[in-house]
């Protein structure tokens, strides 16, 4: 393996189609595509400046490095990464990719992160502005996760997360087969019009979440007193430790409480019609 050792490169494509590279305190500057059309690279201790260092990469190792602002999109259409104890200023990361893990990374500005992005691992993560995160992904495995960010995980499939916080309004629309355990997710609207989406000793916050949800399950779980107007349309099947703000018009299933303030069953709901709601 070649090592490339502190030193500083700019301009548009000074390391193009590279193999078998070792970067050791390098420093990437203003310009593009630096490390284009590469595989087998190692950054390590590295700041990128310039956007869009990694495109068309096969393989590569990213360890204690910066990410500034200004090396937006940084990480496109590439393949096997391992990203450690990195920070990540930059928006627009990872789209198209698959094979990827982070591990110990901080996001502070996420904007339209993780598109398009299959085989994909996160653990210690932390992500904040992170509006339009994990458009369009699947084959997700997420533990011990904070994210702060609105319409997050739209069109994913396949998800599994434990240990997490998640903030984000119109969060896992669209989705199919996501299950999140131990976590606390709150924000408006949340998974509306998924399929197979499931909640296991979670606290979910936010109003009128799970609406037009088929075949939701919620177990051992608790809502926030902002949760009215739930489960509408949806087929269902929950069990809720304590109270449910209220309950509206939910398609078919069961759903147990240990109390709900307000159950609504107007001419508007939908066939069949026969969810059976308990209050322990």
């Amino acid at each position: 393996m070649t090592i490339i050792e502190n030193k500083e490169f700019g301009g548009e494509r000074p390391l193009f189609e590279s193999h078998h590279v070792k970067l050791d305190h390098v420093v990437i500057h203003a310009g593009e595509s630096a490390i284009k059309e590469c595989s087998d690279i190692e950054a390590v201790d590295c700041v990128f400046e310039g956007k869009y260092p990694f495109w068309h990469v096969d393989g590569f190792k990213i360890h204690k490095c910066l990410f500034t602002e200004g090396a937006r999109a940084a990480l496109w259409y590439s393949k096997n990464l391992v990203m450690t104890d990195t920070l990540v200023e930059a928006p627009k990361m990872f789209r198209e990719m698959s094979n990827l893990k982070l591990h110990s990374v901080k996001i502070p500005n996420a904007l339209e992160t993780l598109w398009g992005c299959h085989n994909v691992t996160l653990e210690n993560v932390e992500i904040q502005n992170g509006d339009y995160l994990f458009m369009h992904s699947s084959d997700i495995f997420i533990s011990d996760y904070r994210q702060q960010g609105n319409y997050s995980f739209q069109y994913c499939k396949n998800v599994e997360i434990h240990n997490a916080v998640i903030d984000s309004r119109d969060a896992f629309w669209e989705t199919e087969n996501v299950t999140i355990y131990d976590s606390e997710v709150k924000g408006e609207f949340l998974g509306w019009h998924s399929k197979n989406l499931k909640f296991v000793n979670c606290r979910i916050g936010g109003i009128q979440p799970l609406c037009y949800a088929e075949n939701l399950v919620l177990e051992n779980c608790t809502m926030d007193d902002d949760c009215n107007l739930g489960f509408e349309y949806s087929t269902v099947k929950a069990d809720i430790k304590g109270n449910i703000h209220s309950i509206k018009n939910p398609s078919s299933g069961l759903i147990v409480a240990d109390s709900i303030g307000e159950i609504i069953l107007d001419e508007n709901i939908k066939q069949p019609a026969d969810c059976e709601i308990i209050i322990r």
